[in-house]
């Protein structure tokens, strides 16, 4: 089930609330008991495994290793 997150305008707390899609425009209270909320925009990381990550970029220069630099050994 998605979870939303909603402000309390009265007394700033910010709050999540799980519900299905379908009532995500319902007014929600908050903790307090305030009703004078309004649903923040969330913004969400998607990841593929196409074209996520350049193939050969993520290698460390400096002859390999785990910091690349012969430092750890």
């Amino acid at each position: 089930m998605p979870r939303y997150e909603y402000r309390c305008r009265e007394c700033g707390d910010t709050f999540e609330l799980s519900r299905p899609m379908a009532e995500s425009s319902t007014p929600a209270d908050c903790p307090q008991g305030h009703g004078d909320t309004v649903k923040l925009l969330s913004t969400v990381a998607v990841g593929s495994s196409a074209g996520s990550a350049p193939s050969g970029g993520a290698q460390p220069t400096g002859g390999g290793g785990c910091c690349g630099g012969g430092c750890c050994g």
